[in-house]
């Protein structure tokens, strides 16, 4: 809670006014506008975590991320490669969910698409090594981003564990982080956090 700012009173939500709602928001604007920065606090905890890969999940990310941006896609499309493997630490079985839920509110729904099916997708280059069935992603054949997710594997996330890649630094894609992540396109919330900024 920021100095000088009042608090909500109610112990029981449903006993609240509209009086601790304003409050509250006054503290949860520039809270959920600065997620940018949490966001990068959490990339930033992928340093040094190999996981047995050729190259650590930072820099994993952030080699997809360099990829993407080199090949001249939209800011949107470079910062989701760049969280697509966000929740590698928190979902062992379920990183891909993690990702598209950060993401979600803010991007299209073909960017939330690929990040929530690209662990499917990426399955085709090893399921077969670990008992899976690699053509799994088959099931989504004739699916209006297929193709989109195929071409983020085998463009960007595929070819991202290099050792010897000149990757950009985390600190090239901040600004871009910052940006997308300040305001969502689509939320629940939306009308009224732009109503109490």
């Amino acid at each position: 809670m920021s100095e000088g700012h009042s608090r909500a009173t109610f112990s029981d939500m449903s006993q609240s006014t509209q009086e601790d709602w304003a409050a509250i928001m006054v503290e949860q604007v520039p809270f959920a506008r600065s997620g940018g920065a949490r966001v990068l606090d959490h990339l930033r905890l992928l340093a040094g975590d190999y996981g047995g890969f050729p190259v650590d999940r930072l820099t994993h990310c952030l080699q997809t991320a360099t990829r993407a941006h080199r090949d001249g896609r939209s800011e949107d499309y470079v910062v989701m490669a760049l969280v697509h493997d966000i929740g590698d630490t928190l979902g062992a079985y379920n990183h891909p969910d993690i990702a598209a839920a950060i993401l979600k509110p803010f991007v299209s729904e073909e960017l939330h698409w690929i990040v929530e099916h690209h662990g499917i997708f990426q399955g085709v280059n090893f399921f077969h090594h670990i008992g899976l069935d690699r053509d799994m992603r088959d099931k989504f054949r004739g699916h209006p981003h297929f193709d989109a997710t195929a071409e983020f594997i085998e463009k960007y996330d595929c070819p991202a564990f290099d050792p010897d890649y000149d990757t950009l630094p985390l600190e090239f894609f901040e600004p871009m982080v910052m940006r997308l992540f300040e305001k969502p396109l689509n939320s629940i919330y939306k009308k009224a956090m732009d109503e109490a900024a």
